[in-house]
């Protein structure tokens, strides 16, 4: 996974929570919702690259 990709999914997952913490103090459940998605989200990117990085390796050990 490049850093690049983990990091914006870091701000992603950050921003999220900004949102959903937000949206339960001002009782907003959409922003709130709104939030948890943009987490999931994050967390989904991150297992996809999580994926590709296993599947890199893989291919690694089989052409040496």
């Amino acid at each position: 996974m490049s850093f690049t990709d983990k990091a914006k999914n870091k701000v992603e997952d950050a921003k999220g929570q900004v949102k959903e913490t937000t949206g339960r103090a001002t009782d907003d459940r959409d922003l709130e919702a709104e939030g948890k998605a943009d987490q999931g989200k994050a967390s989904l990117k991150d297992a996809g690259e999580h994926v590709k990085d296993a599947a890199k390796d893989v291919k690694d050990g089989l052409t040496k």
